[in-house]
């Protein structure tokens, strides 16, 4: 079977979107891809964020390579299926263009994760994937009976909605995953350095997979219904795959894993290497030889979850932090000492006092780590807020946690750059 393999070309214009907005590697259509020609199927991916391709650009590309089945993502890499733009209008977008060459249509993402009978009714695809992608899409291409196949949501005339939902969202065996390569064009192409700051790029970067999952249950954190599970990769193919993309010319890395845990036997590889990175963590976890380690081993960029200044406020959150404020302070700063840029992200709570907030701020600023502004609190579908704030997950879940959002909070934090629309406004664009 020839599958095609499609990022959207994304734009994010009235969007709460949280996410970077430059390319990043399709890193769930990579693995789809090798998974698919490991089974002998031939697939393509059409990655119009990275080659800046319009929807007439698409459309030709899907008409040349003819595909059987085309698979469209519904969020910009799995780097951030975990906090995904809630409207569907630019997959919606894309699928318009290519249904008339298109074959079978798939989505795959958050949404239908989360929402699969909404998505699946937004889209007008033929089937919804919940849950980690890459192994039900080969299922789908090898003719497997999809009646029973858990995981699946498609349109069904013997269901009273019209739509069966085969179990819920899936996760993939991930350990098992071989070592993806990407085409030189397309690493020279990349020349983003995700959450770099300390100097400008000379070189391409990359975003790689270390672990899936994360085993905490952080209260704002979408990761119920999806990466739920935290599994660590094979080290040999990890390495194998890293040591592809430094010989590509790459200096740069992002390790794209819900949180980066303190692994010795991968920093160690990593300090044979002449390539620097980024990761996001929880620096209540590290032991200070630990950290030392890190920097050791290229680390240039920390992004590191604190969300709150207070005990009471990490407790709101369901942090199970086990340290002080004090104490995550002083990691902070002794992690600043080996990596040249840390950041401490923080949430907007009732139970953190601004000015309070503002001194603290102050405090780490002078010692070289930047704390961002409390982020407004948006409920994903997915997350425990969500499930706290409104119950279950039903077909109006993103439209109601943009309300909320919307109505809640007038002043938005300074890492977003407009007022977000309405998630019907945004999504009725794409309708029209």
């Amino acid at each position: 079977m020839k599958v095609c393999l499609i990022n959207p070309p994304w734009s994010f214009d009235g969007s709460i979107y949280f996410g970077c907005r430059e390319p990043h590697l399709p890193l769930e259509l990579g693995y789809s891809k090798a998974l698919l020609e490991r089974e002998g199927h031939e697939a393509e991916i059409i990655d119009a964020h990275m080659d800046d391709l319009t929807h007439e650009d698409v459309r030709l590309r899907v008409e040349a390579f003819a595909p059987d089945m085309t698979v469209v993502t519904t969020a910009p890499t799995y780097l951030f299926w975990r906090c995904a733009p809630p409207e569907l209008r630019v997959p919606r977008e894309v699928i318009d263009t290519v249904r008339p060459h298109a074959g079978r249509l798939v989505a795959v993402g958050p949404h239908g994760s989360t929402t699969p009978r909404a998505a699946l009714r937004k889209l007008e695809v033929d089937e919804i994937v919940m849950g980690e992608c890459e192994e039900i899409v080969v299922k789908l291409a090898n003719g497997e009976d999809r009646a029973h196949m858990p995981g699946l949501a498609f349109w069904h005339a013997k269901m009273e909605s019209g739509i069966k939902v085969n179990g819920g969202p899936q996760a993939a065996t991930f350990t098992d995953l071989p070592a993806l390569e990407w085409p030189d064009a397309w690493v020279a192409r990349h020349r983003h350095h995700h959450h770099r700051f300390d100097r400008a790029p000379s070189a391409p970067g990359a975003e790689v997979e270390a672990s899936r999952g994360c085993p905490f249950s952080c209260s704002f954190c979408a990761k119920e219904n999806f990466r739920d599970k935290y599994r660590k990769r094979d080290l040999p193919t990890l390495m194998a795959e890293i040591d592809r993309l430094i010989g590509q010319g790459v200096e740069y890395l992002y390790f794209v894993d819900e949180i980066f845990l303190p692994d010795k036997p991968l920093l160690e590889a990593l300090v044979e290497r002449d390539v620097e990175f980024g990761i996001q963590t929880r620096l209540d976890l590290w032991k200070f030889p630990m950290i030392e380690l890190l920097g050791r081993a290229g680390c240039v960029s920390i992004e590191a979850g604190v969300e709150s200044i207070t005990p009471e406020g990490r407790a709101m959150l369901d942090k199970n932090c086990k340290l002080g404020t004090d104490d995550l302070t002083e990691r902070l700063i002794h992690a600043k000492t080996f990596v040249p840029f840390v950041q401490a992200n923080l949430i907007e709570l009732p139970t953190d006092d601004p000015a309070q907030i503002d001194a603290w701020r102050e405090v780490v600023r002078e010692r070289g780590v930047w704390a961002n502004d409390p982020v407004p609190l948006f409920p994903y579908p997915g997350s425990p807020d969500y499930r706290k704030l409104f119950g279950r997950l039903d077909d109006h879940a993103w439209e109601r946690a943009m309300d909320y959002y919307l109505r809640e909070y007038v002043d938005f934090s300074d890492i977003q750059e407009d007022t977000p629309l309405p998630l019907a406004d945004l999504e009725r664009r794409a309708a029209e």
